[in-house]
């Protein structure tokens, strides 16, 4: 295994360097010598393959120097849940390998960039006070491109990083530091402490290397990470078989791959829809079960609305934050990063639909069937909480606000939008793209802020996340909040929408973002740098 180089910085302040990067160093070095994705170049795992068809098909003559691989069915398997690996003694230490990998989904066979070989990557389940130490190793080819003059181009798709989406931890050195970046044909030491009072529950990590962060989580990597103990007093959910569903929109090429940026960009790419990289998968209860689903959205582009068929769906937490009382709801709007955890209680012996429906965001969301619960056997006796305990954070006082602030998402688009090229579309964070040597807001170690998110574009919500600290809504478009919600993203609608939050910013100095979480808007520079400081 090579070592890895000398630490790259994409941002002066993760080092305090003031020339010219290492990585600009190495763009520059690598040139017209960059070696082209080709059979054996990203490492000996990959040294026998040929390029997968839109259908599946290969040529399997004995000639053909293929080795045929087993095919998966294309739908209505039972639910299959990732590998799960544990913290034991307060550390979870581990590898993650990112290269290509083949897939069979839904029909057809891709070839796409994961981790460990799978999609989704393993579960990491860990408990508040851990340590999370990973091996990344970044077993992709060499890029095929330099770095361009416009970050806010999609770039260099083989250079990764890793993110703990939602952690409440360090974003400088080697902890959740989305700074990084980690070149392929080398392994990066990451190590994340998470606080002794971290909050419980549903969280994940994926790529949020600037330029290459949208075709990675596309192609499936993208993980579940679980923090242990939330509602273990509660019997009710303590006594609920506990199930892991992460969504994603299923996009590829003629080739069964995902190269270009123009694969990902028209409003309509997505192919399908799956749950742990299935296509419709089965899950079974009994009647009058409750199970506990951990839902993720892990989606690179769209919201999706969620609805199983005559069930009420009762949401126990946000974002990985617990509720303080059950919300009974008939659907679950869940935008790209967000997650929410439910409780299902199954009804009489049948099959149901978990679809999802349509839903406007400015264009239309993706739709249909996620999985069938297939209902049948011995009923179970089992009940649904009458309450839960207090949430873990304290609601935000009036008399704690420190400052306030406001922060306006836009975009550009050309006049026949839909036929338009990405390249005709600009998306902004107060009238700018993103650029990591620019500092967009400081904030002082311990303030509590007020901030005003406010959408002008015409066409398309936005998904606002930030790093490192969770914020509670108290307002959406002027209506305030009976009980406001923590979260760490929220949808923020088109033409004037407005959301109004509140943060403390504490424990963590250190640079981080925040940006809209459709990795589309993300990529092509809405995106914004903030900064903690120690007065």
């Amino acid at each position: 295994m090579q070592q890895a180089p000398q630490e790259i910085a994409v941002h002066p302040a993760a080092t305090g360097t003031k020339s010219l990067s290492r990585r600009q160093l190495i763009d520059r070095c690598i040139g017209v010598g960059a070696l082209l994705l080709a059979p054996g170049s990203a490492g000996a795992g990959h040294a026998m393959h040929g390029a997968p068809g839109a259908s599946g098909h290969m040529d399997m003559s004995p000639t053909s120097g293929v080795v045929p691989d087993a095919v998966v069915p294309a739908t209505d398997q039972a639910l299959v849940e990732p590998e799960t690996r544990r913290s034991a003694d307060g550390m979870l230490s581990t590898t993650l390998r990112v290269g290509y990998a083949y897939r069979w989904i839904g029909g057809v066979r891709l070839y796409v960039r994961c981790y460990e070989g799978a999609s989704p990557g393993p579960t990491l389940r860990v408990k508040p006070g851990d340590t999370l130490r990973i091996r990344l190793i970044n077993d992709l080819p060499p890029n095929r491109d330099r770095l361009p003059a416009d970050i806010s181009q999609p770039h260099q798709f083989n250079n990764t990083n890793f993110h703990f989406h939602g952690a409440h931890a360090s974003p400088s050195g080697i902890a959740d530091n989305v700074m990084r970046s980690m070149a392929p044909g080398h392994s990066y030491d990451i190590e994340i402490k998470l606080p002794e009072d971290h909050t419980r529950g549903t969280y994940w990590y994926h790529p949020h290397h600037h330029g290459s962060a949208d075709i990675q989580m596309s192609s499936g990597m993208v993980g579940a990470i679980v923090v242990e103990g939330d509602f273990a007093d509660v019997p009710e959910i303590a006594a609920a078989r506990e199930r892991l569903l992460i969504l994603t929109q299923v996009v590829f090429d003629a080739s069964g791959m995902v190269e270009a940026f123009e694969t990902l960009f028209p409003e309509t790419a997505t192919r399908f829809l799956a749950v742990n990289g299935q296509r419709r998968p089965t899950i079974a209860m009994r009647p009058g079960e409750v199970q506990r689903w951990r839902i993720l959205n892990a989606a690179y582009q769209d919201d999706l609305l969620l609805d199983l068929e005559k069930h009420d769906l009762q949401v126990i937490a946000y974002d990985g934050i617990q509720l303080g009382a059950v919300q009974a709801r008939k659907r679950v709007l869940i935008a790209p990063g967000q997650r929410a955890d439910l409780l299902v209680r199954a009804g009489a012996a049948g099959t149901y639909a978990l679809n999802a429906m349509p839903y406007d965001q400015g264009h239309p969301s993706p739709v249909g069937a996620l999985a069938r619960v297939v209902v049948s056997g011995t009923p179970m006796a089992m009940a649904l909480p009458s309450a839960l305990p207090p949430p873990p954070l304290e609601t935000i006082r009036d008399s704690e606000i420190t400052n306030r602030r406001t922060v306006t998402f836009s975009a550009t688009a050309p006049e026949a939008d839909a036929a338009g090229h990405w390249q005709e579309f600009g998306f902004f964070i107060d009238g700018k793209t993103f650029d990591p040597n620019r500092v967009d807001h400081r904030i002082k170690l311990g303030a509590v802020e007020e901030w005003t998110i406010v959408n002008t574009h015409e066409h398309d919500d936005h998904v606002f996340h930030i790093h490192t600290n969770p914020f509670q809504v108290v307002r959406v478009n002027g209506e305030t909040l009976a009980v406001p919600e923590w979260r760490d993203s929220v949808i923020v609608d088109r033409k004037g929408g407005e959301v109004v939050f509140r943060s403390r910013f504490l424990d963590f100095t250190g640079v981080f973002m925040l940006h809209c979480h459709m990795m589309n808007h993300e990529e092509m520079g809405m995106m914004q740098t903030v900064e903690v400081y120690q007065p």
